[in-house]
């Protein structure tokens, strides 16, 4: 996902410390009932480089026929030696279906969420659980 707008807080205090309030777009590629769907990430990323964070939000996920789900996600970001000595960000937590509308009204879902960095901006969210939808 790209991001299209943001807002953030750069703490001067010298520890790289910042908080990032953003919107990304993009589009749901995989498998099950959110693949297709366009997504608008609502996050909010705290973070301290080097040494971790506390990234949340919501996902909007609409699918062609306009029905919604809204996914609410929370990360841990962990810094990791990498390969080269330099830090390497690992950021594993989970995701929840809330509500949505039309095919997603009363379902519920939950599973684990992965979140990969794919440019310096761009972030690539890999959600893998289950959504249960009413009969």
């Amino acid at each position: 996902m790209a991001p299209k707008e943001k807002i953030q807080l750069d703490f001067n205090d010298g520890s790289k410390h910042f908080l990032l309030m953003v919107r990304r777009e993009g589009e749901a590629k995989g498998t099950g009932l959110l693949n297709g769907t366009k997504v608008v990430e609502y996050g909010m990323h705290d973070i301290v480089p080097g040494v971790g964070g506390d990234p949340r939000g919501y996902l909007v996920m609409t699918a062609p026929n306009d029905d919604i789900a809204y996914v609410k996600w929370q990360v841990r970001a962990v810094f990791v030696p990498g390969p080269d000595g330099k830090p390497q960000l690992l950021d594993n937590g989970f995701w929840e279906l809330t509500s949505g509308t039309g095919a997603f009204s009363g379902a519920t879902g939950a599973g684990i969420l992965h979140i990969k960095a794919v440019s310096p901006t761009d972030r690539k969210f890999i959600l893998d659980g289950d959504i249960f939808t009413k009969k």
